[in-house]
């Protein structure tokens, strides 16, 4: 019997910025099958390629093969996302007596961080392979003013692919002036590698879900999923309800909302989804420390030329709650100096029959 590889990791050139610096691709390979595309540029996941039950290898999740395409990409394909991701409403938010305007790239309101939000920073990378998994640690410094957020915000980002098939992603951040910091990753998963994601099955732990007004910004109410298209508890296709008439379905096209996760203790991951592809067997565990997950059904994926079609792919963004700031009923996430963010994020992939 041969041993399986040990994990590794290489470096590639992945094109060019506007500015002359250059991008690179680093590939994750846990020796075990699994294999994960990360560029330095947004640090984004471009590609995860798993196992199917007879062993046939597919893309996972929905990418670009070159750098081009990022730069002008507005569904923030695979992206790191912050300083907060998500909505924050007319960019807009007061603290400490103090008014803080931030970018407005969403018709009236702040998304993901801004038009020049993390997801467009070269980050700095380390790559790194021990006899148990293989790692990308990427850090970048937010300056003081970025897309309006107050003081300079200082990040890490360790992506690690071990052998048990988990892409684990640990986030660090400090502060020198208090900011809100609510950091994920914008990665978007069919499990089937190529069509819609409507047939594969998803399960959320969430008794509760955060409705939202016409702009896409909660309301500040915290509802029950029971009775409602929003009740994932027990697991079933994502089409199954996905056009019934319920008015918070409407306003989105589908879904593109943030789910209540149980109470639990953040420290550690625990699990928040599952999706299960019946015609493949590929499954994925979303555990994350994070009190909420959005759910996003790929409603805004245009199909125009050289993009992912409409519900090519979902999302599963661990999170804090959207529009933080200005909703004091939810957990708060501002951070202050002193202070050291720390959240997490692990993706599982296995396969069930």
């Amino acid at each position: 019997m041969f041993a399986s590889p040990l994990p590794s990791i290489t470096r590639a050139p992945f094109g060019q910025l506007p500015d002359g610096r250059a991008a690179s691709l680093y590939t994750l390979d846990n020796g075990c099958g699994l294999t994960v595309c990360i560029s330095d540029f947004g640090g984004i996941i471009t590609a995860i390629h798993a196992p199917d039950r007879h062993g046939v290898r597919a893309n996972v999740t929905l990418g670009h093969a070159t750098l081009a395409p990022y730069l002008d990409d507005r569904g923030y394909l695979g992206a790191l996302i912050g300083r907060h991701a998500n909505r924050i409403a007319h960019g807009r938010y007061e603290y400490d007596g103090q008014q803080v305007q931030l970018d407005v790239n969403d018709g009236k309101n702040h998304l993901h961080g801004g038009r020049h939000g993390l997801h467009t920073a070269l980050w700095q990378g380390a790559p790194s392979a021990k006899a148990s998994a293989a790692r990308l640690s990427l850090t970048h410094v937010s300056p003081d003013g970025d897309q309006g957020y107050p003081g300079a915000l200082a990040l890490t980002v360790l992506y690690e692919l071990n052998r048990a098939n988990e892409l684990l992603i640990h986030f660090r951040a400090e502060c020198d002036r208090a900011t809100p910091v609510s950091l994920t990753s914008h990665a978007y998963f069919n499990l089937a590698g190529q069509g819609d994601i409507l047939d594969q099955r998803l399960m959320i732990a969430a008794d509760h879900y955060t409705p939202v007004d016409a702009a896409l910004i909660p309301t500040g109410a915290i509802v029950p999923v029971q009775g409602t298209p929003f009740d994932f508890r027990t697991p079933h296709a994502v089409g199954q309800r996905i056009a019934a008439d319920h008015p918070q379905l409407a306003l989105g096209g589908g879904y593109d909302h943030n789910f209540a996760l149980r109470p639990r203790a953040y420290a550690h991951p625990t699990l928040a989804a599952r999706l299960h592809d019946p015609g493949s067997g590929r499954a994925l565990d979303v555990s994350c420390t994070a009190p909420g997950l959005q759910f996003y059904s790929g409603n805004f994926l245009t199909g125009g030329a050289g993009q992912h079609g409409y519900r090519a792919g979902l999302c599963l963004e661990p999170q804090q709650f959207p529009d933080n700031p200005n909703q004091p009923a939810f957990p708060s996430a501002m951070l202050r100096p002193g202070q050291v963010h720390r959240s997490s994020i692990t993706y599982r992939f296995h396969l069930v029959d």
